[in-house]
């Protein structure tokens, strides 16, 4: 997450508002606590408030609540994890973060952090991550993530991990709960074509891929999936939906 604002979006969130949309955000970002998150958001002009915020971490609290965890995550979102007995050695569970631009990637993913990690799994701990996304995309453009520890400790330990967030099927369930709506009646907009498009579409949701963010052409001309929708933009979103009411 790059937190260039997207022009129109601070007015698309309050249009949709205005014609009676129940909103939910959803995110993988990993990097910032939950009530961090929300209030850049407002800070940008976006209305919300911070229990319309789904963030990992807090799937996290709820999912590992009671257990020994052994979490490399960042520092800023221990707090999003309370309820979770953190601990060093002799985990009933090993949680993988996100990584970002700052030294505490370089000390959370560090040599022995992560030879740590394996030997907890290796001893019987259960693998979680938060996410496993290949790349994040940032103001100097795609920079690696965390999905990529993730993957090297499946293939060091032989194990795989419990996927918390996006595409998991229990977090759009999640966010379907807070809304209680119905999937099929239910949009899913986001820029990124396996974690937002490809994980709402097997929960049953209605799809926008929007061209913005981690949008690549390229990614989408060779792509098995199909979103309902293209956009330029989230910016378009409310027009689009006003004129096509009729159809869904």
């Amino acid at each position: 997450m790059s937190w260039n604002e997207i022009a129109g979006a601070r007015a698309a969130v309050h249009r949709l508002r205005e014609r009676g949309s129940r909103l939910r955000f959803i995110t993988n970002n990993t990097t910032r606590a939950r009530r961090e998150l929300a209030l850049e958001l407002q800070r940008m002009g976006i209305e919300l408030e911070e229990d319309e915020l789904q963030t990992t971490a807090v799937a996290a609290a709820r999912s590992l609540a009671g257990r020994r965890v052994l979490a490399l995550t960042m520092p800023r979102i221990i707090d999003d994890l309370r309820g979770i007995e953190l601990v060093g050695e002799s985990a009933d569970a090993v949680l993988i973060g996100g990584a970002d631009e700052t030294a505490a990637t370089n000390r959370v993913f560090s040599y022995m952090n992560l030879a740590r990690a394996f030997a907890e799994v290796d001893a019987g701990a259960h693998l979680y991550c938060l996410h496993r996304n290949r790349w994040w995309q940032t103001a100097r453009g795609p920079m690696l993530d965390a999905g990529a520890f993730v993957a090297g400790l499946e293939y060091a330990a032989e194990t795989e991990a419990t996927l918390l967030g996006k595409p998991s099927a229990a977090y759009f369930e999640a966010a379907l709960e807070a809304l209680d709506a119905d999937a099929e009646l239910t949009w899913m907009v986001g820029d990124d074509l396996e974690a937002d498009i490809a994980g709402a579409q097997a929960f049953g949701m209605r799809t926008v891929l929007v061209r913005t963010g981690k949008f690549r052409q390229a990614d989408l001309d060779r792509s098995a999936t199909v979103p309902d929708v293209v956009l330029d933009s989230i910016a378009d979103l409310p027009e689009w939906l006003e004129d096509h009411e009729d159809r869904y």
